[in-house]
């Protein structure tokens, strides 16, 4: 048995999304742009931007699902450096009418109206429910949720307490994000040292997270990033647990055709496997 962390609730009605057809639904995950180096994601982000431009003629909506940045932070007037052609290709596809949903992770949390304002994509901070057809979504992040990582959820706390935001906005930009980004690059998940391997069903806390989520209320399909390793995991007959992997080194992504969800491998002579139960 274990506690989990208190959430906000999530919205009483969930989101709809209209997928007529030839239309589908696109998911992706933990990016880390800019790391470890500007010019090291340069060719990823190349990468995820010709994705996007790939998908954009079928794609009823999409779903960034965090850590699209190794770091942001929002100053009043200043946004981190670079990802020039990322932010410009997300605001050509808004203003064409596809919807954009973001959701932060570990990495991007301190995201506070810049997406909205400037790109017209709303930013989640929790878990959210969206409904397509007859098919039922739950979608976020993935960190900080079921058992364990106490240590960090301790982290997040302080990371999202008013006041040390407020304290880090008066580091100056060029303080404050070089040490951030230092801090980020040496978490050895980002910099790919970390043995990205499955734990198996009763230790993957998100696995965990999903069944408890499921036994309160029936989803079709759980989706989320932070794990950097691509899972489809069957929770029930009929639902089912999706990690997106990474673009680091999966390149993996999930899509919708109106009748299930699929885990793809883009643009590599040999395809990722994923890991299923």
């Amino acid at each position: 048995m274990y506690t989990y962390q208190r959430e906000r609730p999530i919205m009483k009605q969930p989101h709809t999304i209209d997928v007529s057809e030839g239309k589908k639904i696109y998911f992706a995950s933990d990016n880390h742009l800019g790391a470890p180096t500007s010019q090291q994601s340069l060719p990823r982000e190349k990468k995820f931007v010709r994705w996007l431009d790939s998908i954009q003629q079928d794609a009823a909506a999409i779903f960034l699902l965090g850590d699209l940045f190794d770091f942001w932070f929002e100053y009043k007037t200043v946004i981190p450096k670079g990802f020039t052609r990322t932010l410009g290709k997300l605001a050509e596809i808004a203003d064409a009418g596809i919807p954009i949903y973001y959701f932060v992770g570990n990495h991007d949390l301190w995201m506070d109206g810049y997406f909205e304002e400037e790109l017209g994509i709303p930013v989640y901070h929790t878990p959210q429910e969206f409904i397509a057809g007859t098919t039922t979504f739950f979608v976020g992040h993935g960190d900080g949720l079921g058992p364990g990582d106490k240590g960090y959820k301790r982290m997040k706390k302080v990371f999202t307490n008013p006041v040390a935001k407020w304290f880090f906005r008066w580091l100056h930009p060029d303080v404050g994000v070089r040490l951030a980004q230092y801090l980020s690059v040496k978490n050895k998940l980002i910099s790919g040292d970390d043995d990205v391997t499955f734990l198996g069903e009763d230790n993957e806390w998100l696995v965990q997270y999903c069944k408890r989520k499921l036994a309160d209320k029936h989803r079709d399909y759980f989706v989320f990033g932070h794990r950097h390793l691509p899972m489809q995991i069957q929770l029930q007959p009929d639902a089912q647990y999706i990690n997106l992997g990474d673009w680091i080194v999966h390149d993996t992504y999930a899509v919708f055709d109106g009748q299930a969800l699929e885990l793809v491998t883009y643009d590599k002579a040999t395809p990722t496997p994923i890991h299923t139960n």
